[in-house]
């Protein structure tokens, strides 16, 4: 097995900015860090994430009920 071509580098770089930039844009709308996305690189820690934003009260959501 040969090493990775850069061609297959640029490939992953795309996938990882497709996914990443999304996500950044929406912790930012919920007021969450958008380095939160890291974890979504992280085996098991990506599963908790995703569950634990979930179902956390979200600020923007509350911000919006209190007026």
């Amino acid at each position: 097995m040969d090493s990775m071509s850069i061609l297959h580098w640029i490939i992953i770089i795309f996938f990882i900015f497709v996914y990443v930039f999304p996500v950044v844009k929406i912790l930012n709308k919920a007021v969450y860090s958008g380095w939160w996305c890291i974890l979504a690189f992280v085996p098991l820690a990506n599963l908790i994430m995703l569950w634990a934003f979930a179902f956390a009260s979200w600020p923007s959501l509350r911000d919006q009920r209190a007026h």
